[in-house]
């Protein structure tokens, strides 16, 4: 069975190779709008009522009540095993560090004299965050979004998950800080969000990733004027991988099948100047996969997958910042060497020693990255995207006096006689033409 193809691209023809930097297709039809749309204005509507309805639809819940009960985050503790609590603390350590390095101050500067100007970091008040549901808990998730909300001081951190909330996803939750809990996923939820209802309040952005109902229902919400945003655009997990003849082919085979167990829709891409490192991939590959027990679903995103073989490294470079990856793992004999040539990734995996799977769980850099080509434009989840800044500025009547004619000028010639009025009058009470 050929699970993956080889490709030499320096054989295929430039409009032949754009191909290659296509994501999966998500097939996203008007049927799934049109649900979203149905849901975000039932909520709209009957809020609760709405919410109870399509919570027994999808998630089969019959509780009277969404919000998860105070006395069981309080003794959710006796209910981990001990080591997973020492696991979860030591990632809790780790990003809580990096994060709180991210912390901006006030800025104040006096431009000139009589003008002084002040930037305030202040936190969003009310943030939502969503963990998805499924088979396993995605702890990882709230940390990487509750440790910086914290931090930031969001006074009103709101947690939503599909029920029924896994208690490992409680425990992380309690100790981020989190004691806003509800049982209540899919595009109901991120309704909930940002219109709020008696049960659930209203926030002011909304993060965290989901499958394609939540994404579209964010998308909705956040063009909807209901005055709700959201962290950024999300796809598939993707990684990109640039490779040397001195690689650790295990390793690198390794990373690709750790980012494609995400999802069918995943992709992993190595980029190489070698053909005896990406056929020796390739046959790790095949070795690796039948042990894991995401088998089935690696299979199917290997179809979005591929090794590319180009004359030398710097073609990889180019390869890898048009294709803007969520994950970039640079595998070479000097990796800081290829830092500075990088422009467009989510985050950056350097060396032999440095797994994506790091990054993930407990390096400290939080996990939650622009994908499907995004990072051209948007960064990773950071301190800064749970705070605003509010700018001030405060003229005497000789700073405004220094910048009037600057003002009149720049006013007139926009045509805003209203603006040039504002100042004439202030000048008049000076006294000044």
């Amino acid at each position: 069975m050929d699970i993956l193809d080889i490709i030499l691209w320096n054989k295929y023809e430039l409009k032949n190779k754009e191909k290659f930097f296509n994501r999966p297709f998500l097939s996203k039809s008007d049927i799934t709008k049109d649900i979203v749309n149905k849901i975000i204005e039932d909520v709209k509507k009957s809020g609760d009522v709405a919410l109870f309805h399509y919570s027994n639809i999808f998630d089969k819940f019959n509780k009277t009540n969404f919000k998860v009960k105070k006395s069981r985050i309080n003794n959710i503790d006796n209910y981990i095993d001990c080591n997973v609590k020492i696991a979860i603390q030591h990632s809790l350590k780790n990003i809580k560090k990096f994060h709180l390095k991210q912390k901006k101050y006030n800025l104040d500067i006096e431009i000139e004299p009589g003008v002084r100007c002040q930037h305030m970091v202040t936190p969003i008040e009310s943030v939502g965050l969503y963990v998805p549901g499924g088979n396993f808990p995605l702890v990882s998730t709230i940390l990487m979004l509750a440790i910086p909300a914290n931090i930031a001081g969001c006074k009103n951190i709101v947690m939503c998950s599909p029920p029924p909330i896994n208690d490992f996803l409680v425990y992380a939750a309690k100790i981020c800080g989190v004691t806003k809990i509800y049982e209540i996923g899919g595009a109901q939820a991120i309704a909930a969000l940002a219109i709020g209802t008696k049960s659930i309040p209203k926030v002011n952005k909304i993060f965290g990733p989901g499958n394609i109902y939540v994404t579209e229902a964010k998308i909705q919400v956040n063009n909807s004027g209901i005055g709700v945003s959201i962290d950024m655009p999300a796809g598939p997990s993707e990684v990109l991988i640039i490779a040397d003849k001195f690689a650790n082919s295990s390793f690198i085979a390794s990373d690709f099948l750790s980012q494609l167990e995400h999802g069918i829709y995943s992709q992993a891409i190595l980029l190489t100047d070698n053909i005896n490192l990406a056929q020796n991939v390739k046959l790790e590959i095949k070795k690796q996969i039948t042990s894991l027990s995401n088998y089935k679903i690696i299979l199917q995103s290997l179809k979005n997958s591929f090794i590319i073989v180009t004359d030398n490294i710097h073609s990889c470079i180019n390869i890898s910042n048009r294709y803007c990856p969520e994950h970039l793992i640079i595998q070479t004999r000097n990796p800081r060497d290829i830092l500075k040539f990088i422009y467009n990734a989510g985050s950056i995996f350097l060396g032999d020693w440095s797994p994506e799977s790091a990054g993930d769980y407990a390096s400290g850099t939080n996990h939650v990255l622009p994908t499907y080509g995004y990072a051209s434009s948007y960064s990773g989840i950071s301190l800064c995207d749970f705070q605003k800044r509010i700018s001030v500025q405060e003229l005497t009547s000789d700073g405004l006096l220094n910048l009037s004619k600057t003002i009149k000028i720049l006013s007139k010639l926009e045509n805003m006689d209203a603006h040039t009025n504002s100042i004439d009058i202030r000048l008049s009470s000076l006294k000044v033409k």
